[in-house]
């Protein structure tokens, strides 16, 4: 399998679910500003035309370019390392809620923060909703090492990975006690160091 990615993205989600399942793989590292594979230079967009990371490439050469997809497939992949819920399980539709809330209410309102022609206002309403979003999944964690329990799936990876950018643009952690313990918790563990010092090769 071959992961394209690129520092500093959301391409970390599927570098940490990779490492966690033990999975052969290598990365292609993408600059996307320009839309291209670092490598050769190539249009990245022949291969992604949505044009951003993370994709993951199969041997046969199909494609998923989402990244709460690819982490299932990963997971699903290495049943045996407990990633994700078996399919058609309460469980995994629990995982799958977990999924699409840090998708649509945490990463898609961090993207003004990262457009410098974002509007003020829409960066304040952003920073705004995303304190009021986080403050609840620190309420989540009260009573739990992980999100769905005692297992580290791949929701926490896709949690981890979009937390770690709320220090760069205003969008604090102090104060959400669980939040930040979680962090640490998940940042200590092998596989994601190994996954974040993958992820800056560029």
């Amino acid at each position: 399998m071959k992961l394209y990615h690129s520092p500093g993205t959301c391409s970390l989600s599927p570098l940490i679910a990779l490492h966690e399942a033990g999975l052969p793989f290598e990365t292609v590292a993408v600059n996307i500003k320009n839309h291209t594979v670092v490598q050769d230079g190539s249009d990245y967009r022949r291969i992604n035309p949505k044009g951003y990371v993370p994709l993951l490439q199969l041997d046969n050469g199909e494609t998923l370019t989402e990244g709460p997809a690819i982490v299932q497939y990963i997971a699903d992949q290495a049943s045996g390392k407990q990633l994700a819920p078996a399919n058609g399980t309460w469980a995994r539709y629990k995982l799958q809620e977990w999924l699409t809330f840090i998708g649509t209410e945490l990463h898609k309102n961090f993207s003004p923060l990262f457009n410098p022609k974002a509007p003020q206002e829409a960066k304040v309403q952003a920073q705004q909703k995303l304190a009021d979003r986080l403050a609840w999944v620190d309420s989540q964690l009260a009573d739990r090492p992980f999100l769905t329990g005692d297992t580290f799936t791949v929701a926490d990876g896709y949690l981890f990975t979009v937390c770690g950018w709320g220090a760069h643009v205003g969008v604090p952690l102090e104060g959400l006690a669980n939040l930040t313990a979680f962090m640490a918790r998940v940042g200590e563990r092998p596989s994601v160091k190994a996954a974040q010092q993958e992820g800056r090769k560029a």
